[in-house]
């Protein structure tokens, strides 16, 4: 006998096709067919566990991460693999051991969905369950959000309601540009008073801007070139803008703070360089914090003699975003509360799921007045 919920997810099938709702069910979805092509394709919707559920987006937005995976092969070979780990959505099917969530919820879908009954969970390292990165699921190791459904491992712990007090685009931004941006700031451990420098002020460079304010910083060196961007960091709590553009950001830096360099470092772009510029910056006792996802080249460089031989007390950290219900909610309501507004960070929105492809490709293009695109399916 069917539940209640299965019986209305079936009617939903049965009424789009027409067909038996005991056949299998078929989805569309923007998929990488192979390093360096996309293309939409078919595939079976995804079956819900006991623990689980299945999602419908009502708005999802592409990262640099899918242009890092789909055009520079970062994670290697993928084929047909269905993208996008940004989504805000809409519960369509629950497991039998569900508690919290039930189908016709709004629900924030974080990027990373950790196993929460993991070794890893258990350590305090819930984002790398199942091995080093491997609470990143989405568009990684099984199917993402740009499909017409998709599954969510550990609905109570994963999912988190969406108040209708915020609209769906902006809260799409609570997916991973939030938790990844503030990820950088806590990483660093900012302290009241300190001097930091944001290296990379795309949308999560910003939000890590916003975390550094939030968490006490006084001065905030905010590196990039693009104007919207500057903009938008300067209303983030940013104090200086560094163009690398205009010369060494380094020397820029120490230029801005009477040759001290800072407290700390937040690298949110870059390549596999920028590290060397950070730690060349950064005051001896300093921390930098880095979540900028570097897709190519095989080393990351560190100058020994700016890193005092190895023993300068500068502190390297780098981490993948936070995920859970917990996290989620706790980010959603500074939004809720007005504390922090990230529609400046929404600077293309498209409506219709058709439009998901030309959203990836902006992403990719990076055009001068691009922050973040955004997909609105339904509101």
């Amino acid at each position: 006998m069917n539940t209640a919920h299965e019986t209305c997810v079936n009617r939903r099938f049965t009424e789009k096709e027409g067909s038996d709702p005991n056949m299998a069910k078929k989805i569309k979805g923007l998929a990488m067919l192979k390093i360096g092509e996309i293309g939409w394709i078919e595939k079976d919707a995804p079956e819900c566990g006991p623990l689980d559920a299945i999602v419908k987006p009502l708005a999802v937005a592409p990262c640099s991460s899918d242009v890092h995976t789909v055009w520079e092969g970062a994670l290697g070979e993928r084929t047909d693999m269905i993208l996008g780990h940004e989504a805000v959505g809409e519960v369509v099917e629950v497991g039998s051991l569900v508690k919290e969530f039930k189908p016709g919820d709004r629900v924030i879908v974080p990027a990373i969905t950790p196993d929460w009954m993991s070794e890893e969970a258990q350590a305090g390292f819930a984002m790398h369950s199942g091995g080093m990165l491997a609470g990143w699921k989405f568009s990684n190791f099984k199917d993402g959000v740009f499909g017409e459904l998709f599954h969510v491992n550990e609905a109570d712990g994963n999912l988190a309601l969406l108040s209708d007090s915020i609209p769906v685009a902006e809260a799409t931004m609570l997916s991973d540009m939030v938790p990844t941006g503030f990820q950088a700031a806590e990483l660093a451990e900012i302290e009241f008073g300190d001097t930091v420098c944001c290296i990379g002020i795309g949308p999560v460079g910003l939000m890590a801007v916003a975390g550094s304010n939030m968490m006490g910083a006084s001065h905030i060196l905010a590196v990039g070139s693009r104007q919207v961007c500057v903009d938008a960091a300067r209303g983030y709590g940013a104090t200086d803008i560094i163009n690398y553009k205009d010369g060494d950001i380094v020397d820029q830096v120490f230029e801005k703070t009477d040759g001290k360099g800072v407290d700390k470092v937040c690298i949110a772009g870059g390549d596999v360089h920028t590290m060397e510029q950070a730690v060349k910056m950064v005051k001896p006792g300093g921390i930098i914090s880095n979540v900028n996802y570097l897709g190519s080249g095989e080393h990351v460089f560190i100058p020994r003699v700016e890193w005092g031989c190895g023993m300068a007390h500068k502190a390297i950290q780098g981490g993948l975003m936070l995920g859970g219900r917990r996290r989620m909610e706790k980010l959603a309501s500074l939004v809720e509360v007005g504390k922090l507004d990230l529609s400046p960070l929404l600077t293309h929105r498209y409506r219709g799921f058709d439009k998901l492809e030309e959203a990836l490709l902006l992403m990719k293009d990076k055009p001068r007045d691009l922050i973040k695109p955004v997909v609105v399916i339904e509101e």
